[in-house]
């Protein structure tokens, strides 16, 4: 069981990082860090702090991952802050791993979110045996063009400010991934949403129950065979979450990544899959190929499978917890969180 933080509150004070990327800090970017901050206050009510070297560029960052660590460590330890909420993304934040104190986390749980890249320092508060939040980005959701989508803003009221059962999260109307460049001339341009279809059943029956773990499929790649790399224990009876990022892998990549889970006994151990949005639907269906062709290698065809969730790298976004029992119902295609994320 992972150790579950405290829920946030209007007022609480919280870090913003750059775990990966460091371009909230480069000066072409800084009005949109400056326009994610400005919705985390107005809308949530919270204090926005950037961690001293967060906002220092995205060379100085990438040159300096000792810095970045730092950050991180430091917000842990301050006791003033609640929640840490990561920029955005990357591709590099493994090079964190040798600075990484995992007693830190562990004595000083608190709330932690971002997706992408930032699915390794996922894995080091999952280490520490603290849950942590699959969700929104400061430069991405928060800062979106003209204002935040109403899906988002509901789902971070119900899952990191409410202690009251998660329950079922049902798709999007609309989604969109459409690339609008981050010039600040385009910020008052909405970016195009389309119609959603909805969650789709790929395989199995019935209802299954089991513990999110998971992350962006990409960088998981990163963390196998590290000390990061959760135990048996945790993969037992699981829930697995899987999104791609916008690189947009090739089939062939998922369908690689898939039979090393399988080698490695994890998707046998687990109770069902969820797989995101991938981004642009790119590949929607020839994924749904892959996935099904490696289940079927494995004898597998039973393992309740629920594909086209509102996750990872697509707009707008649900908030996964980490360790926490979720529910996934073959019969209706649904998906619910079983208990709170917070305390």
């Amino acid at each position: 069981m992972l150790k579950k933080p405290k829920k946030l509150q209007p007022g609480d004070k919280i870090a913003t990082v750059s775990p990966s990327w460091g371009g909230a800090g480069d000066s072409e970017l800084r009005w949109r860090y400056d326009q994610g901050v400005k919705r985390v206050e107005s809308i949530f009510g919270l204090e926005v702090f950037p961690m001293p070297n967060s906002l220092k560029g995205s060379e100085y960052l990438y040159e300096h991952p000792q810095a970045r660590a730092e950050d991180l460590m430091t917000a842990f330890k301050d006791k003033s802050i609640k929640g840490i909420f990561a920029n955005i993304g990357g591709e590099e934040s493994i090079r964190l791993l040798p600075y990484i104190d995992f007693n830190i986390i562990r004595k000083n749980p608190k709330i932690f979110m971002g997706y992408s890249d930032v699915t390794i320092t996922h894995l080091f508060c999952h280490k520490a045996g603290i849950s942590s939040f699959y969700g929104p980005a400061i430069l991405t959701d928060f800062a979106e063009n003209v204002e935040m989508d109403s899906y988002t803003i509901d789902m971070l009221k119900r899952i990191l400010f409410s202690d009251d059962v998660i329950g079922k999260i049902k798709p999007a109307l609309k989604w969109t991934s459409e690339r609008l460049e981050w010039h600040e001339r385009n910020k008052n341009r909405r970016r195009k949403m389309l119609p959603n279809q909805g969650y789709e059943v790929l395989q199995g029956s019935g209802v299954v129950q089991g513990r999110l773990i998971g992350g962006c499929i990409e960088v998981l790649e990163f963390a196998k065979g590290t000390e990061i790399w959760p135990e048996q224990k945790h993969w037992k009876d699981s829930i697995l979450f899987f999104e791609t990022s916008e690189e947009k892998p090739e089939p062939s990549f998922i369908k690689y990544w898939l039979r090393n889970y399988a080698a490695q006994g994890i998707l046998q151990m687990a109770n069902g899959i969820v797989f995101g949005k991938p981004q642009d639907e790119k590949y929607y269906e020839s994924y749904k190929e892959v996935i099904l062709q490696v289940m079927k290698e494995y004898s597998l065809e039973d393992l309740p499978i629920l594909y086209n969730l509102n996750f990872g790298h697509t707009e707008p976004k649900i908030v996964l917890p980490y360790g926490v029992m979720a529910k996934i119902n073959c019969d209706k295609g649904t998906f619910a969180i079983l208990e709170s994320g917070v305390e």
